[in-house]
């Protein structure tokens, strides 16, 4: 029966076999894992098959040979990432020299996987030497995440002609990279370069990083910047640079970066048209924050806040007054916002909100009434997130339920306070409902679980202990296709 079987066949075979089947599988079903196991022309065809692949490596030297030698296997890989088995991208590895095994790890890569378009390479930090290396062999690659010494230059990039997402993890000061010399790299920061680059990322960047102010001038494509832990933008306290890629971006993601977030905002403000995503946790200005939201001329569509102690009514008035056509509203962890700050918000935008989160926010508990307010104004809404309040009780939560009958989306996690009366109300209230998650709601027992199941038309996924899903319930979430999750 094998030999009937065409490589071409097999191959195409493989590639729609499931990676993981849900478990429990059937005993006769096949798994990508089971394949190799049959014959060597079998393993043959399924290697060769195979376009994406991760690996976790090993910190030491004999790991060199050992990557060599697995992906020499896989010569149509399209995707791969690589990962050190400390998770931290900047950690260094005890070897005996660390830059070194880092640049030869990718030279293996460059050496092996010419088809690549997407590598997330986290080994460790690399030279520009090995990346020009990776650049010439591997001629259509799309998306590269990777972590780099300092001093930082990023004219590397020019040779990345297909280029559209960056991903970059700054590690410690590592010295002068020649090759940065040699190739006349560090003489030639000032003049700019048009970049294809569409989508962004940066991680660790100081103030004194000055190679990144040669990048914000040559990037006049960028849609998506994300900035994380970043005491600085590279332009040595000026933000003129920065300034320059800011004009077509659509989403901005801010992330600890608490010391630049000001001005990050106000050049914002001034630099953007067409912003239509905003993302600030861990770390925020007030004053910033307030005079983006009053001043921006955008038609922003989401806001997605994590800060604790920044955000405050005034902000909320702000969103109220100046983004009435906002469709995604998150905030997480939001103290200093009141129920009065949260019904005005509600009222102003009336029913155009889709998505609303509140996780974790104590005014959710604190104060009687405002999710049925809130409720009452977002009746077309989707998406509700309510997880982490752990005191959120019954008839609050009912109380929003019974105006928001639109609701797919639900995610309840770890809210402890809520029984089984909330489940029954879920399932009478929303009969939409798709995705739900009640994780850790210690409330909520099995019975429950299997009545929410048994009577959700619509239910497809459903996020719960499986402890609490008995016989019954699996029985019924197999008859209506219904994925759950543990």
């Amino acid at each position: 029966m094998d030999d009937m079987l065409c490589d071409e066949l097999l191959q195409e075979i493989f590639t729609r076999i499931p990676k993981s089947p849900p478990p429990p599988p059937p005993p006769s079903s096949a798994s990508a894992a089971s394949v190799s196991l049959v014959s060597k022309r079998w393993l043959h065809l399924y290697r060769t098959s195979k376009t994406s692949l991760s690996l976790r490596l090993n910190p030491d030297d004999s790991t060199i040979s050992s990557l060599a030698s697995v992906l020499s296997h896989y010569p149509f890989l399209s995707s791969l990432s690589l990962f050190l088995l400390s998770s931290d991208p900047t950690v260094t590895p005890t070897t005996s020299s660390a830059p070194a095994f880092h640049d030869r790890l990718l030279f293996i890569v460059s050496a092996f996987c010419s088809s690549l378009k997407h590598l997330r390479f986290l080994a460790g930090p690399v030279s520009q030497s090995s990346l020009f290396s990776l650049s010439n062999s591997c001629n259509f690659l799309d998306s590269l995440t990777i972590s780099l010494y300092r001093p930082l230059y990023f004219n590397w990039v020019v040779s990345f002609s297909c280029l559209r997402e960056l991903s970059v993890y700054v590690s410690g000061f590592h010295g002068v990279d020649d090759c940065s010399i040699e190739s006349g790299f560090c003489l030639n920061e000032e003049l700019d370069a048009g970049l294809g680059l569409e989508s962004l990322f940066l991680s660790g960047i100081g103030g004194e990083d000055y190679g990144a102010g040669w990048l914000w001038r040559s990037c006049k494509r960028l849609k998506k910047l994300q900035l994380k832990s970043c005491e600085g933008i590279g332009d040595g306290g000026s933000f003129s640079s920065f300034a320059k890629c800011l004009k077509g971006l659509q989403e901005v993601e801010i992330r600890a970066c608490r010391s630049i977030v000001n001005g990050v905002l106000l050049k914002m403000a001034e630099n953007c048209d067409s912003l239509y995503s905003l993302l600030v946790y861990d770390g925020g200005n007030r004053e910033g924050l307030h005079h983006f939201i009053s001043s921006c001329r955008c038609d922003l569509k989401k806001l997605d806040f994590r800060l604790p102690l920044d955000l405050r009514n005034d902000h909320l008035s702000a969103i109220g007054l100046n983004f009435r056509g906002l469709s995604t509203l998150r905030l997480q962890s939001c103290c200093l916002v009141s129920g009065e700050g949260l019904k005005a918000l509600g009222i102003a935008l009336n029913s155009g909100l889709e998505e609303l989160a509140l996780i974790n926010c104590d005014v959710v508990e604190r104060e009687s009434g405002l999710l049925a307010t809130l409720g009452q104004h977002t009746r077309q809404l989707k998406r509700l997130d309510l997880s982490y309040n752990e005191f959120l009780l019954d008839k609050e939560f009912i109380s929003m339920l019974v105006s928001c009958n639109c609701l797919t989306e639900l995610n309840l996690r770890r809210c402890v306070g809520l029984t089984a009366v909330s489940m029954v109300s879920m399932f009478k209230n929303c009969r939409e409902l798709q995705s739900v998650d009640i994780m850790h709601c210690d409330g909520i027992g099995a019975e429950a679980v299997e009545l929410f199941v048994r009577n959700s038309p619509q239910l497809r996924g459903l996020q719960v202990e499986e402890n609490k899903v008995s016989h019954a319930a699996r029985l019924w979430a197999s008859h209506k296709h219904i994925h759950l999750v543990s």
